[in-house]
């Protein structure tokens, strides 16, 4: 009887010990199992937070860029490079916001093929935001923007203080189709000291601020988010079109919310300050 009911306790803590095993096994699988696919699964650069030099000094620069002062920014993530066709009309298919026209013919995007690798352009500031939305991401702010695009040193171009060629950034150009634009990535030459993409030229990106021409001399010291309201909404990096003065790192565009050009794109960002800014601004509606 002793034996028998030895025996038994021994089989049942084997298995306890089987089970025990088996919920380690379970658990630790759980724990190494990849995140969710990324809805938006592009490279990302980590822009380290501290401070950088903002605007121009340039006696030459427009009014709006001045002065330079020196501004923080919180870390933040921000696309490598712009987004491309490809990836909007993925967003397009999945969420049925409307298709953008397609600035190569007739029709709508969606029907264009050959270019799924250039930037998507013809799209609003409200498109952008819904396609950031869309990732999990959100439109940067200006200073994040432009940190992204300088560095810290205050250079005047993203790749430092050469002058622009067509192998650093694709500007001042007439419209010539498919063949305008360059496929997002191509220019290395033109990178940021992050080693971000197309910041000059290319497309156009909208960000998340309202334009106004005097905030530079009144913006806050740490992560400015832009004037509280506005008419238009901020436009930076210039396109192909653009002349060398709307190339630089600090020159600043602005467009309504209904604007859609064959030259304006965007990117998106993720973390940072900007992020509870980005829920809450207003829209303009």
């Amino acid at each position: 009887m002793t034996q028998g009911l030895s025996r038994r306790r021994v089989k049942w803590k084997r298995i306890g010990l089987f089970m025990t095993a088996a919920c380690a096994v379970s658990l630790s699988s759980v724990l190494a199992a990849p995140a969710l696919k990324e809805l938006d699964p592009v490279p990302m650069v980590t822009i380290p937070a501290g401070p950088f030099l903002m605007g121009s000094q340039n006696p030459k620069g427009r009014a709006d860029e001045w002065p330079q002062r020196t501004v923080y920014v919180d870390t933040f993530s921000i696309d490598q490079v712009e987004v491309t066709n490809e990836r909007y009309m993925t967003f397009v298919a999945t969420t049925g916001h409307r298709n953008p026209p397609n600035p190569y013919g007739t029709g709508v995007l969606m029907s264009a093929k050959g270019i799924e690798q250039l930037p998507v352009v013809q799209v609003t500031w409200y498109d952008a935001k819904a396609y950031c939305a869309w990732a999990k991401k959100r439109l940067p702010t200006e200073a994040e923007w432009e940190k992204a695009a300088r560095g810290t040193d205050g250079r005047h171009f993203p790749w430092g203080e050469d002058q622009p060629s067509q192998t650093r950034a694709n500007f001042d150009r007439e419209w010539d189709g498919e063949k305008t634009f360059h496929a997002v990535g191509s220019l290395p030459g033109g990178n940021s000291p992050y080693g971000i993409q197309d910041m000059s030229g290319n497309a156009r990106e909208w960000v998340q601020d309202w334009y106004d021409p005097d905030y530079y001399a009144n913006a806050p010291d740490k992560n400015p988010q832009g004037p509280e309201k506005g008419i238009v909404r901020v436009i930076r990096g210039g396109s192909w079109h653009s002349p060398m003065s709307d190339i630089t790192a600090t020159a600043r565009g602005r467009g309504g919310f209904a604007l859609q050009t064959h030259g304006t794109g965007f990117r998106c960002v993720r973390g940072g300050e900007g992020q509870v800014q980005g829920k809450s601004s207003s829209e303009g509606r």
